[in-house]
C-alpha cells in the first residue's frame, strides 16, 4: 500500500519531513522551489503523483511563505490528479488569532483554516493547537494529536522526585491538569497580567511549590519571558528546581540568550519547529515527533483506527 502514499516536504520542514518518511517506510517525494528576484516563488513536484494519497509536511511559523507555500504544493498536488490531499501541520500558525479579542481584528486562524480547505486540502492532521476550537474552523477533518503522548513517556523515564506540574497561565490550566492526573502529582497556576503582547507585567502563583521539582507545561514557546519569569517566582516561592516543557520552540527574539541566562534547569521542546543554528541550545532538549506522526498515517492510510492520540489532552 506504500507505492500508493507520496510523502513531500515543504521547505521549512525538510529534516521533520525526512524523519516522518522513513519511519514510514517510503522516501520524501522530491519537490523543487523556484524562487525569482522579486521574491515569488512556485513550487513543483518532480515526481508523479495520479490517484496517490499525498501528503504535505509542512508548519506554518513566520515567516508567512511558509503558510503559502503549503497552499500552493496543495494546489499543485490538486492539479497533479492526487487521489487525496492531507496537510500535516505540526504547528498550526496564526493560532493565537482565533477570536475577536478587541475591535477591527482579523480572526488569523479562521482565515487560514479557509485558504487551506480553498487550496483543495481534504484532511489536517496537527498538534497541540494553542485552541483546541480552531478544529470546528475547518470544514474538512482535522486530527489535532497531543505531544503528552510523547512527553509523560519521558517525564515518567526521568524519574524526577517530589515532582509538581505547573500551568503558566489560567489558559493552561486544562492541559497541565492532565499532565498531573496522568503523573499523580500536584498541580500549581501561574497567574499572570500583561500591558502589551510578549510582556508580563506581574506574576503570582497559586498552589505550594516549596520544597518541589516543578515542570511547567506550555503548548508553545515564543520569547520565554513567562516561562523565565515563572521560574523565578516558583524558586522565590521555595522550589528546589524549575524545568519547562513546551511543544512547539518558537523561540523569538532573544529567547534563546533569555532561557540560556534564566534559572530553568531544562527546557523540553518537539521537533515541530526546527532550532535556529547559532543559538545558545545548552538547556534545550529536544523530543522527535516523527513516530507520533508516522504511526497516525500509517493507521489513517489503512482506514485504523487513531483515537488513542486523543486520550491524553
Amino acid at each position: 500500500m506504500n507505492d500508493m502514499v507520496k510523502i513531500l516536504a515543504g521547505s521549512a520542514s525538510q529534516y521533520l519531513g525526512e524523519t516522518i518518511a522513513r519511519d514510514f517506510g517510503v522516501e520524501l517525494g522530491k519537490v523543487i522551489i523556484q524562487r525569482f528576484s522579486d521574491g515569488e516563488f512556485q513550487p513543483s513536484i518532480e515526481e508523479t503523483v495520479r490517484g496517490k494519497d499525498v501528503v504535505i509536511i509542512q508548519s506554518t511559523f513566520p515567516p508567512s511563505d511558509n503558510l503559502m507555500e503549503l497552499l500552493l504544493l496543495i494546489d499543485a498536488a490538486k492539479r497533479a490528479s492526487a487521489k487525496r490531499i492531507v496537510a500535516v501541520i505540526p504547528y498550526f500558525g496564526l493560532a493565537r488569532q482565533d477570536r475577536k479579542d478587541k475591535p477591527r481584528v482579523a480572526i488569523g486562524a479562521k482565515l487560514a483554516a479557509n485558504l487551506l480547505t480553498a487550496a483543495g486540502v481534504h484532511r489536517v492532521i496537527t498538534m497541540d493547537l494553542h485552541a483546541e476550537q480552531i478544529q470546528g474552523f475547518f470544514e474538512v477533518p482535522v486530527d489535532h494529536l497531543y505531544a503528552s503522548t510523547i512527553f509523560i513517556p519521558y517525564l515518567k523515564s526521568l524519574n524526577i522526585p517530589d515532582l509538581l506540574i505547573a500551568a503558566p497561565d489560567t489558559g493552561g490550566t486544562k492541559r497541565a491538569n492532565a499532565y498531573s492526573k496522568l503523573l499523580g502529582c500536584d498541580l500549581a497556576i501561574c497567574y499572570k497580567q500583561r500591558k502589551v503582547a510578549n510582556q508580563v507585567e506581574s506574576m503570582t502563583v497559586i498552589g505550594d511549590v516549596r520544597d518541589k521539582n516543578v515542570v511547567i507545561v506550555d503548548d508553545m514557546c515564543d520569547t520565554a519571558g513567562t516561562l523565565c519569569k515563572a521560574a523565578d517566582v516558583m524558586l522565590a516561592g521555595g522550589a528546589k528546581s524549575v524545568r519547562a516543557l513546551c511543544t512547539h520552540p518558537v523561540l523569538s527574539g532573544e529567547a534563546y540568550e533569555r532561557i540560556d541566562r534564566s534559572s530553568l534547569l531544562e527546557v523540553f521542546v518537539t521537533d515541530s519547529i526546527p532550532l535556529k543554528d547559532g543559538r545558545p541550545k545548552d538547556k534545550i532538549k529536544v523530543l522527535p515527533v516523527s513516530g507520533l506522526f508516522s504511526g497516525v498515517l500509517h493507521n489513517l492510510i489503512e482506514n485504523k483506527s487513531i483515537s488513542s492520540n486523543f486520550i491524553i489532552s
